[in-house]
């Protein structure tokens, strides 16, 4: 069939690029040019120069054809090899009789093809920027099926298929780093379930009522006000909130109100446009337009500025932000979880925070108590971050408490709560001696009176897990350190050895081997 040049190029080229999936695109072409030039498979490959083959980047075929769709080597291995071919390849090869050409039969024996003739193929070479970065393959059934006019209607399209090559493999890359962020945020989710979810050191103890709260209210969409002094957890807590909801699968935007200087608080939040103020070269999306969709935390909402008060009472009832130097509502679908350390309804009767929108926050207030009032959870969260400072710290060897160091612990007051106990594990660890976790002796004026569990104390009531303590040292010392045994600590307490021994575990008394002596 005799076709115009111009229209054969047009055509072709439209379906080339008529796609960003390299292999639709070929098919379409594959489909038009079928009825020009004879073919049924059309293969496009890159040359890999370090392992020397041609790797496919995309392979199609018509009227039931099978293609091999592997690598080709063209390793030299003499003077006739398929690398001869390619290094003096022309701009298009017909090769119309496979069988009479040694470089060819070697290519077809490298691929196991060795004795398959029965066909003819065009190769064209595919340049870029003067750089040869592969070839385009068409094949057919049968010897002697093309003509030098099917070589010049070929010929008219190696641009356009070298454009199409480039595209195709800058859009593979685009597909695979964005399947390795779709697993790095996969993994980064499960890791923050794990973080966020049964893990959370105190969620059987001192924080039972308030993972209760907390798995109530996160399959809703209100929002949650979280309460307690500084160091209680309030963050991880919003993670837990986050990813125990339907929004898990969207951003958690996290802010520190009280970091955020007054001048820019409303930039950072609500974002701006290019020109809205010096210095703004371009439109910038706040912290509100990258939560769509998700969990927005407002950590420190308290410090928050009356201005900044006023605009986030406008998120709350439409749903919408305004950017700096705009004019357009910009619509948010977002869930908000704010924290604050003060008392915010003290601070509403003083003017300091606005009334509508303590209302707003205030639908589903959790508070968290303080350390001081949960020392039940001081073994678990000890422990907890001698596992996470060890790894941090890279070290080969867990340290191990010291005797009585839980007991010396739960005596203090913790003004930091769970974040100065943190940093006071991490200290130990830093400063541990010959496998001993080193503890710095607690401030006198922040240390609950009488901590030492040896020490009498008639002036303080002691907690349940401080009065076991020291009813169980009592009955080591008296056993001369045995739990088992017909006099043993076990015995004399009415506790199976077994039992003991993990009450032991969890109030850090240690037992066996390395328990030092107990005093009577």
């Amino acid at each position: 069939m005799r076709v115009d040049a111009n229209e054969f190029f047009r055509q072709a080229a439209v379906r080339i690029c008529g796609s960003l999936d390299v292999e639709t695109a070929m098919r379409d072409c594959l489909e038009y040019i079928k009825d020009f030039i004879p073919a049924q498979v059309m293969d496009m490959r890159i040359f890999v120069p370090g392992a020397d083959v041609l790797k496919p980047v995309a392979s199609v075929a018509v009227d039931g054809f099978d293609d091999h769709g592997g690598l080709i080597p063209v390793t030299s291995q003499g003077k006739e090899t398929p690398l001869s071919l390619w290094e003096n390849m022309e701009e298009v090869v017909m090769v119309n009789r496979p069988a009479e050409l040694p470089n060819v039969r070697e290519s077809l024996r490298l691929m196991g093809q060795d004795g398959q003739y029965d066909f003819s193929i065009l190769i064209l070479r595919l340049d870029l920027q003067g750089r040869r970065i592969g070839d385009l393959g068409i094949r057919v059934r049968g010897t002697d099926r093309y003509l030098p006019e099917h070589v010049e209607l070929l010929r008219l399209l190696r641009e356009p298929f070298a454009i199409a090559m480039a595209n195709a493999l800058k859009h593979q890359e685009v597909v695979r780093l964005k399947d390795l962020l779709d697993d790095d945020n996969r993994f980064l989710r499960t890791e923050m379930r794990e973080l966020a979810g049964a893990d959370i050191v105190g969620s059987d103890f001192g924080l039972r009522e308030v993972m209760a709260q907390v798995r109530q209210v996160a399959p809703l969409e209100s929002p949650v006000l979280l309460l307690g002094e500084t160091g209680v957890g309030k963050e991880v807590l919003a993670n837990a909130i986050h990813e125990f909801s339907p929004r898990r699968n969207g951003p958690l935007i996290k802010v520190n109100c009280g970091a955020i200087p007054d001048s820019l608080i409303d930039s950072e939040l609500f974002g701006h446009e290019k020109g809205a103020f010096t210095g703004a070269a371009a439109r910038k999306r706040g912290r509100f337009e990258r939560a769509d969709g998700g969990t927005i935390f407002l950590d420190e909402i308290g410090e928050l500025p009356p201005q900044a008060q006023i605009r986030l009472l406008h998120v709350c009832q439409r749903h919408e932000i305004e950017r700096v130097g705009g004019s357009e509502p910009v619509p948010v679908n977002i869930r908000i979880v704010a924290a604050t350390h003060r008392d915010l309804k003290r601070m509403v009767a003083s003017g300091a925070f606005r009334e509508d929108l303590w209302f707003r926050l205030n639908i589903f207030p959790v508070s968290i108590p303080p350390l001081r009032e949960r020392k039940e959870d001081i073994p678990a969260l000890v422990h907890h971050f001698m596992e996470s400072k060890a790894r941090e710290l890279k070290m080969r060897e867990r340290p191990v408490l010291p005797p009585g160091a839980l007991e010396r612990l739960a005596g203090y007051s913790w003004p930091g709560n769970v974040r100065e106990l943190e940093n006071t594990v991490e200290r130990a660890m830093i400063r541990s001696r010959d496998g001993v976790l080193v503890f710095e002796t607690p401030r006198p004026e922040d240390a609950v009176a009488g901590a030492d569990p040896d020490m009498p104390d008639e002036g303080r009531f002691l907690s349940l897990d401080e009065a076991d303590a020291r009813h169980i040292r009592k009955a080591m010392a008296l056993s001369r350190g045995r739990v088992n045994g017909r006099g043993g600590a076990a015995e004399l307490l009415g506790l199976h050895p077994n039992t003991l021994r993990k009450r032991m575990s969890r109030l850090g008394i240690p037992f066996g081997r390395k328990a030092a002596p107990f005093k009577a």
